[in-house]
């Protein structure tokens, strides 16, 4: 067996050999507001990376704020003389860039897996609740499914523009399911399909909105829950750079229009053990009730992770879907926690709380941490809405409230890890702080 150097040369020799016309390569991570983040590397000097050379960012880049700014968060960004920490590159993961306008290249890079893992990272969270779990013999699989929007490139004094139909060049302004709007908007779509797929990304089914422009890609059903992350993150890399090769803007934004449906992150969780057999349809699937319990439990306390910005809050009780209380059911969209129909053999749950421009890796180990404590606790949950349309539990609707409910609850901490959740708390608290310190137009004209 190949030691992980020596993959990882053969990777990039590999890539040289194949791209002889790729001279840099673009290192990237996700930092906690879900935005990439990284340095631009020749392509020689990658290789020497691979061969064992250090590789090292600094660590406060991973608490970015939603504009790209450092907060004072603790002893960090101020007080700590900004160090680097080690990364590593992510096997597999290099790949050729398509929509830029010369060629390059692309890599994953991460702090897990390393002597000393940024425990705030995003991947090295999930990392740690997934080998949780495999330590217990439960291992995940997992499919996300993602909603956007496309727009017009040219944004109107600031304000998105609907889509032009590149078949009639009249605007795409009515919302709809008609699968003819696949067609009609193929060329961009079949180029981001295609794009994905070269990334390495298992793409299946596209499906046209009911939000004008809206459309929704779903992911193939992963067995390893970094790899299903980490092909959501590089989804919207992807297709937001080939939007704009084909003149449109594509944005996961949570609530780009109040009067049109949210854009959501849906994902699918079954879990496994050892030997292959289905976990939650075991015992008359007594788990699935005990892990939806855990999953509802926690919920109200991960609103942070699956609302992750003021806009994300906008969409909950909106128009279409979209949950305003803690629920579940059987084959209902309108549930927080669906249980779509199926056989034992691929029973799951299907979280569809989170918007689209959450963050994967945090989305996924809440989701994770919310079975995993249910299996452990083995509650009974409330009454499914098919029994009872009226069943949920509250969640906060707001960021600071959010933020306080997420904090100190001893079972988050525990799952997701204490310093991570002190960190991503107050990040979120000083990004909601900096949102309010702008006049809008709409406030000089109710007071002024």
């Amino acid at each position: 067996m190949k030691s992980p150097s020596a993959t990882l040369l053969a990777e990039v020799r590999t890539f040289r050999q194949n791209h002889p016309e790729v001279r840099y390569v673009d290192l990237i991570a996700l930092d906690i507001p879900g935005h990439f983040y990284g340095k631009r590397y020749p392509v020689e000097m990658l290789e020497k990376i691979a061969a064992g050379s250090p590789l090292k960012l600094p660590q406060n880049a991973v608490l970015l704020g939603a504009q790209g700014g450092l907060f004072k968060i603790g002893d960090y960004c101020f007080n700590d003389g900004d160090p680097d920490a080690n990364r590593r590159l992510v096997p597999g993961t290099l790949k050729p860039v398509s929509w830029e306008s010369q060629p390059l290249g692309q890599m994953l890079i991460t702090s897990d897996g390393t002597e000393a893992p940024i425990e705030f990272e995003p991947r090295e969270v999930l990392t740690r609740v997934l080998e949780r779990l495999h330590h217990k013999g439960i291992h995940p699989v997992v499919a996300f499914e993602l909603e956007f929007y496309l727009f017009d490139k040219k944004l109107d004094n600031g304000l998105p523009q609907f889509p032009r139909d590149p078949l009639s060049d009249d605007v795409d302004d009515q919302p709809n399911l008609h699968i003819e709007r696949l067609s009609h908007f193929s060329d961009v779509l079949d180029d981001m399909a295609q794009t994905a797929k070269a990334q390495g990304i298992d793409i299946t089914v596209i499906t046209a909105e009911i939000g004008p422009g809206q459309f929704e890609i779903n992911f193939g059903h992963c067995d390893d829950g970094l790899r299903a992350a980490d092909w959501a993150a590089l989804f919207c890399r992807s297709t937001r750079g080939v939007a704009l090769k084909h003149g449109y803007r594509a944005s996961f934004m949570a609530k780009p229009y109040l009067q049109f449906p949210g854009s959501g992150m849906h994902v699918h969780v079954s879990l496994y053990d050892g030997a292959g057999n289905n976990v939650l349809a075991a015992h008359q699937q007594q788990p699935l009730r005990h892990a939806v319990a855990g999953c509802l439990e926690l919920l109200p306390h991960c609103m942070p992770i699956f609302s992750p910005n003021h806009n994300a809050f906008r969409r909950l009780g909106g128009t279409v879907n979209a949950a305003t209380r803690a629920s579940w059911g059987f084959e209902d969209r309108d549930a927080c926690v669906r249980i779509p129909e199926s056989d034992p053999r691929n029973l799951r749950i299907e979280h569809r709380l989170a918007s689209a421009d959450a963050n994967p890796y945090l989305v996924l180990a809440a989701i994770l941490a919310g079975l995993e404590h249910g299996l452990e606790t083995r509650q009974e949950p409330i009454a499914p809405l098919n029994e009872d349309r009226s069943s949920g539990t509250d969640f906060p609707v707001d960021m600071l409230d959010a933020v306080r409910a997420m904090q100190h609850q001893s079972v988050v901490r525990d799952k997701l890890g204490a310093e991570f959740v002190d960190v991503y708390c107050e990040n979120k608290r000083q990004d909601h702080l900096a949102f309010q310190q702008e006049i809008s137009a709409r406030e000089y004209r109710w007071f002024l």
